[in-house]
């Protein structure tokens, strides 16, 4: 029923098949650039292009070239300062993370940032170390530079005799850095930043809380104040929890209690810090502030002489000189380098993006790519290790009021400021401290476990990739769990792309609209039709699983009814040679005495495939009816089948093959097919691909299912039997003579619209 005052529209046009169309509407020619044409524009260069070129590269002169320092300089000058405190603190932090000495994570704190002031295109995240890169270094570190007490160098590296274990851990974090930026660098210049789509947001959330775990588990030993060789590999936070209870006898209660309480104060902080940031001018600093009286208390009660606290200890004034990068470390560092390459770039950019849509500006994937390359190579220079985005640094830098990465380049000189001048305060600083910091910080990629009970709830093959990518993080290292949760991920696709919902369509009733059957009450099918929808593209993996589908719908195998007709046809030929079998008026007419048996000639099978042929029989045979001599052939009551297109994006060469196939066994055995609502360039590519011929013709392509169901009602007029069964097919949607134009219900009065309807 439809509901009173239910707007109405109705449309007068020719019913159309994709043929009738194209006669009648002149199609616009278009020129389609080939893989040549697309290379010559890309190398093609003139003056505005190396102009473009040039401002793309260095983004930083089209924002500074509309700054507003009236307006901006002052949030810029706010912001900088709360970032570069807070990028001080997690640079000594994370540095732990790398197992490399504190101080450097000021130089990672330092370099890239400047770097990516010239060349990066977002305005709002804060570069430096993250977590997750920290860890993933750190992991590379101690495979190739063990904490088993040696002091010389890995037997499989030259290039680090003469080094102590500190400076030669350095050396391979920063030359796996400078290899990290030049794979970013290249995939820069080569234009592939997509490949970071395949890193889905599931993914991402999966790798990074089980990234979580392992930062956690990692700062146990500072928390707990215990000696924990750092592992990596396989089941190492397994070993090293093992390791943790084996010696938690030997926990440092002083380094417990000044953890504890660090974490509850800085917890409590940041929850008030949330709940009343639209109050807060800026959000309280509470790590510096802690960080700041844990320096003072240590050195006042000289907590590591008297309570044999770690603490971060000599902190050198400036910056060391440049250094090459050890091309022996490469090649053992290459599988590592790639992931943190790609995890670096990826969480950035979708940082980034999260910014970039809230203040209404672009970034440049790309570009993004390049600057980051760029920084961690300038960086890795200075002994820095890979820098990306921390979320907490980067929502300091915006919630305090950041603009531009004006802000960046002053939270940069606040950390070069302790690098060069008052570095020597933190030296106090107890190492539990930082652990603590660390682990409050990690709450946010910890509650993403509670994705888990919703993305079950709305997206099983999701929850899949979600927790495969986790556990396999946490289990086989970060490295190694990244190509795992890679690996699901493809398989939940290809699953889905491989295995599709087929459905059958059903009219509903006084409409032009067609829906799953199964889902509405209200449908009419008339008799011997059939509507089957296909919701993927198909290829050489989902053809079988098409067709399979296909005769499911249907109801019958085509191939095994056609062979059952050829075989009988046969018989009925072989029967009217011997004179067991005669056609008068009224019918074939059985004259043998004895039973009739059906034969098991087997020869000649690729016969049986070919259509049926009547040009030496009296009669074509009606396969529906009574066959003579107790002949049983199945029956088949579909006379048409429709084939939605409509979700079909692509066609490959083994599913052309698969489809016609599939077509020409329904066509001979008398069963007509429509193809509806088919993509142009599909269409031309089966004109490409020499897909039609005798059988499989352009005919059977029609503009939409609508089309194609008026096509067939008036083609079998026996299928709609009463004229109420006409009216259960009513649409505004009408047959006109060939040439009729649109016309407008506004011009006739209802009475006036002339109309056939079904």
């Amino acid at each position: 029923m439809m509901r009173p005052g239910a707007k109405q529209y109705m449309v007068a046009r020719p019913l159309y098949s994709e043929e009738s169309f194209a006669e009648e509407h002149e199609k616009v020619y278009r020129h389609r650039k080939t893989m040549l044409d697309h290379v010559k524009q890309y190398f093609t260069c003139d003056s505005q292009r190396a102009k473009s070129a040039a401002l793309s590269l260095l983004p930083v002169i089209s924002w500074v070239k509309i700054y507003r320092i009236k307006e901006w300089l002052l949030s810029d000058i706010v912001s900088g300062v709360s970032t570069g405190l807070v990028a001080v603190l997690q640079g000594l932090a994370y540095c732990l993370l790398a197992s490399l000495p504190p101080w450097y994570g000021l130089f990672s704190a330092f370099f890239p940032v400047v770097v990516y002031f010239l060349l990066g295109t977002s305005r709002h995240i804060s570069v430096g170390p993250f977590p997750v890169l920290s860890l993933m270094i750190g992991s590379v570190v101690t495979r190739l530079i063990p904490d088993d007490g040696l002091e010389g160098p890995p037997v499989n590296i030259t290039g680090l005799e003469g080094l102590s274990k500190d400076e030669q851990r350095v050396l391979v974090a920063s030359s796996l850095t400078f290899l990290v930026g030049i794979m970013q660098l290249a995939m820069g210049i080569l234009q592939v930043g997509f490949v970071v789509m395949y890193l889905s947001d599931t993914l991402v959330s999966g790798f990074t809380t089980a990234a979580a775990i392992h930062i956690l588990v990692s700062q146990l030993k500072f928390v707990l104040g215990l000696q924990v060789p750092g592992l990596s590999g396989p089941l190492s936070i397994i070993y090293t929890l093992e390791i943790i209870f084996n010696k938690i006898t030997s926990t440092n209660v002083c380094d417990v209690v000044i953890s504890l309480v660090i974490m509850v104060i800085v917890f409590i902080v940041k929850e008030l810090n949330d709940r009343f940031k639209s109050k807060l001018p800026v959000p309280i600093p509470i790590e510096v502030i802690m960080t700041v009286i844990a320096c003072g208390v240590s050195y006042a009660f000289d907590f590591k002489s008297r309570y044999g606290i770690d603490v971060v200890g000599h902190i050198p004034k400036g910056y060391e000189p440049p250094v090459a990068p050890n091309m022996h470390i490469f090649k053992e560092t290459a599988v590592e380098a790639f992931p943190i390459a790609i995890v670096g770039f990826a969480v950035a950019f979708s940082v980034a993006k999260v910014y970039a849509v809230k203040h209404d500006y672009t970034i440049e994937g790309n570009q993004e790519l390049i600057a980051f390359g760029v920084s961690n190579i300038f960086g890795a220079s200075f002994k820095s290790f890979a820098a990306s985005t921390a979320l907490s640094r980067s929502a300091v830098q915006e919630s305090t009021g950041g603009k531009t990465q004006v802000a960046g380049l002053l939270s940069a000189i606040i950390v070069m400021i302790v690098t060069l001048a008052i570095g020597f305060l933190l030296e106090p600083l107890p190492k539990s401290v930082l652990g603590a910091v660390v682990i409050v910080n990690l709450k946010g990629m910890l509650m993403q476990f509670k994705d888990v009970p919703y993305l079950w709830r709305r997206d099983k093959p999701d929850c899949v990739v979600w927790m495969g990518t986790c556990f396999a993080s946490i289990l086989l290292g970060l490295d190694l769990g990244l190509a795992a949760g890679l690996g699901v991920e493809l398989i939940s696709v290809v699953i889905r792309a491989q295995f599709p919902r087929c459905s059958v369509l059903a009219n509903i009733r006084g409409t032009d609209i067609y829906k799953d059957r199964k889902d509405y009450i209200d449908i009419y099918e008339p008799e011997g039709v059939k509507i089957f929808r296909i919701p993927s593209p198909i290829f050489f993996a989902n053809i079988e699983f098409f067709r399979g589908k296909l005769v499911e719908a249907v109801g019958f195998n085509p191939l095994r009814v056609l062979r059952k007709r050829n075989k009988a046809l046969r018989m009925i030929r072989k029967l009217l040679k011997k004179g067991d079998l005669q056609w008068t008026s009224k019918g074939f007419l059985n004259t043998s005495c004895g039973p009739i048996k059906e034969s098991e000639d087997e020869s000649n099978m690729e016969e049986l495939d070919l259509p049926t042929d009547f040009k030496d029989l009296p009669v074509r045979i009606d396969w529906n009816a009574e066959l003579p001599a107790n002949i049983i052939v199945p029956r088949v009551d579909l006379h048409s089948l429709i084939l939605d297109f409509a979700a079909v994006s692509f066609l490959d060469i083994s599913a052309l093959k698969g489809l016609k196939t599939s077509l020409k066994e329904l066509i001979r055995v008398e069963v007509d097919v429509y193809i509806v609502a088919c993509d142009p360039y599909i269409l031309q590519k089966l004109h490409d691909c020499c897909f039609f011929d005798d059988e499989v013709q352009p005919s059977m392509f029609f503009l939409t299912l609508h089309d194609a169901m008026l096509h067939i009602l008036e083609k079998h007029p026996e299928t709609t039997e009463k004229k109420s069964d006409y009216e259960k097919i009513m649409t505004t949607v009408t047959i006109h003579h060939p040439g009729g134009n649109l016309r407008s219900r506004d011009r006739f009065s209802q009475g006036q619209v002339p109309e056939t309807r079904f």
